[in-house]
């Protein structure tokens, strides 16, 4: 398979498992979510939590919430990676550690996973944990008004979607905007060239009409958000590539912050946002107390 078109890359089938199959590209994986369970296990322990919390309607999703030590707390929502269809929110309480103790509440949810839901679902879902934010937040310290989502990877992409969300199209209360600020790690914006990589659309399932839904380098700039995107400098071509397109799509005022994070792979990109001494970790502290 060639993909060809305006702002893509062109290649064929086995070129775009190599740029996205980011396992292949760091053997040493397995190390790095090991390292995030563990330590996500010792977050649970030592952080005032309430876990599994449904937040749709029909229960099949759920959220963790590490509540905040002082009220009207800022909110930091953090969206797991995982190319839709792997891991888990408890692979990721980390994020919990370092934010806390700034100060924030912080939610972690889960959402269904691909091929048993389509990537359009799954940002649905999304915007659901959202909407509950906003209902909800109060009641574990936290300040909805003052909200930012980050995410890694597939959760990098969910972040950008939700800039782009209209939350009264979910229910008539809620803000237009449900978030003005995401911090997207490694994230992906334009999902043709993930549909060429056929270890991916094997459980992605991407077509024409999801691309379309599920692109926000497709989507006209959310002008009135801010969004801060970044990707390890030891990425693929591609996720260097998709790092640069949402600047170019939507713009330097939209996107202030479009960097590439020196000796970062995949996976040690994370490693960034938690990080109390890094600009990206400084950075979204900066827009939580906006």
């Amino acid at each position: 398979m060639t993909v060809r078109g305006k702002g893509s890359t062109t290649g064929n089938a086995a070129w775009f498992d190599t740029q996205y199959d980011n396992r292949r590209r760091v053997p040493e994986f397995a190390h790095h979510i090991a390292r995030w369970r563990e330590t996500s296990a010792q977050a649970r322990d030592a952080l005032a939590c309430e876990l599994d919390i449904p937040f749709m309607s029909d229960g099949a999703v759920t959220l963790d919430v590490f509540r905040a030590a002082q009220p009207n707390a800022p909110v930091l929502v953090f969206i797991h990676g995982g190319y839709w269809r792997s891991l888990d929110k408890s692979d990721f309480s980390l994020i919990a550690t370092p934010f806390v103790a700034a100060g924030a509440m912080v939610v972690v949810p889960n959402y269904s996973l691909c091929p048993a839901v389509t990537v359009d679902v799954i940002a649905l879902q999304m915007a659901h944990a959202l909407a509950w934010v906003h209902r909800h937040a109060l009641r574990f310290g936290g300040d909805a008004a003052r909200c930012v989502v980050a995410g890694h990877s597939a959760g990098g992409h969910l972040a950008a979607m939700l800039l782009a969300c209209n939350g009264q199209r979910l229910s008539p209360e809620l803000p237009s905007r449900l978030v003005r600020r995401a911090v997207s790690i490694s994230g992906l914006y334009e999902l043709t060239p993930v549909a060429a990589a056929p270890s991916l659309q094997i459980d992605l399932r991407l077509t024409p009409a999801v691309v379309a839904r599920a692109s926000p380098a497709l989507f006209a700039p959310p002008n009135d958000a801010r969004l801060a995107s970044v990707v390890g400098a030891l990425e693929s071509e591609e996720f260097l590539r998709q790092n640069r397109l949402i600047r170019e799509r939507w713009g330097d005022a939209v996107v202030p912050v479009c960097e590439e994070l020196p000796g970062r792979n995949h996976f040690t990109a994370l490693d960034e946002l938690v990080a109390p001494q890094s600009a990206l970790h400084r950075r979204t502290l900066q827009w939580l107390a906006d």
